[in-house]
């Protein structure tokens, strides 16, 4: 234990020192990641993608993709990434190096819902009715982009956290096996008074027979749409419940309540606890 303290210090002084050298030297970029940008036949407009590469990365390689919606650098992009890369980091390796791709909103409220004729969610959301274009887009442009630019994958995820949950969820039910993990945080059920939760799917088919892994997180957050008959938490776990009621061997569900957390602060604990949950720690037999 106390060699493997020396070297953990030993790495972090050399770590520093050459940072404190750069900086007495003068000013230089901090480079997290690119910024490429993806011309949508099916959206009419240019999409800003905000990529992570796994240190070392290897053009020749296979890496997980994890796609993060609201994935701008003012949004989720910033500290998802550094999630990603602190549980990639040799000393803690709980989940393989991975590319994160963030989606840049243009209109997030449009792209993440479906259309409804609902008085409460055409007061609160006016400009609905995109998702299936923008499904569209995530299956038959952006995924076929990265696939070809980056790699072929190995397995891929997707995050969205309120009515990026809401997207996720909608994918999971119409079109499951786009994405292989599943992190839905926060997802807002409400909308078209809970129509997902009513909804049916090849996914909850017993004999479903893709390898599927799905969280679902939540704070402690009460009602978004205003009324008392949809509490977030108790909608996410409702949908966390039906998915397990599906019955397939190939689905695996985790919920993960988190009480300390509201709306605004649940996205990064949830991602954080996300990956424990769908990477179990690796168990090595004693030599």
């Amino acid at each position: 234990m106390k060699l493997l303290s020396t070297i953990i210090l030993l790495f972090f002084t050399t770590h520093v020192y050459s940072q404190t050298t750069a900086a007495n030297a003068g000013s230089s970029k901090f480079i997290l990641g690119t910024v490429e940008t993806l011309h949508s036949d099916i959206l009419s407009e240019d999409r800003t993608l905000n990529i992570y590469l796994p240190q070392d990365y290897d053009s020749t390689a296979r890496y997980p993709i994890i796609y993060l919606l609201d994935g701008s650098a003012d949004e989720d992009f910033i500290h998802v990434a550094g999630i990603v890369q602190f549980n990639t980091f040799p000393w803690v390796d709980r989940i393989p190096k991975s590319i994160v791709v963030g989606i840049a909103n243009t209109n997030r409220k449009l792209n993440f819902t479906s259309a409804s004729n609902r008085d409460r969610d055409n007061k609160l959301v006016p400009s609905n009715g995109g998702s299936g274009k923008f499904i569209a887009f995530l299956e038959k442009e952006l995924q076929p982009y990265i696939e070809q630019r980056y790699g072929n994958k190995l397995g891929n995820t997707l995050i969205g956290q309120s009515l990026g949950g809401l997207l996720a969820t909608e994918i999971l039910f119409t079109k499951p096996e786009l994405f292989s993990k599943y992190i839905i945080i926060s997802p807002s059920l409400w909308w078209r008074d809970g129509y997902l939760l009513k909804a049916q799917s090849g996914i909850l088919d017993p004999k479903y027979s893709t390898q599927t892994d799905i969280y679902i997180g939540v704070g402690k957050e009460g009602s978004i749409d205003g009324s008392k008959n949809h509490i977030m938490e108790h909608d996410a776990k409702l949908l966390a419940e039906k998915l397990k009621r599906a019955g397939s061997k190939n689905i695996k569900v985790h919920f993960d309540y988190l009480p300390a957390e509201d709306h605004a602060t649940v996205t990064h604990q949830a991602v954080f606890n996300a990956f424990r949950m769908l990477y179990p720690k690796r168990v090595t037999a004693n030599k």
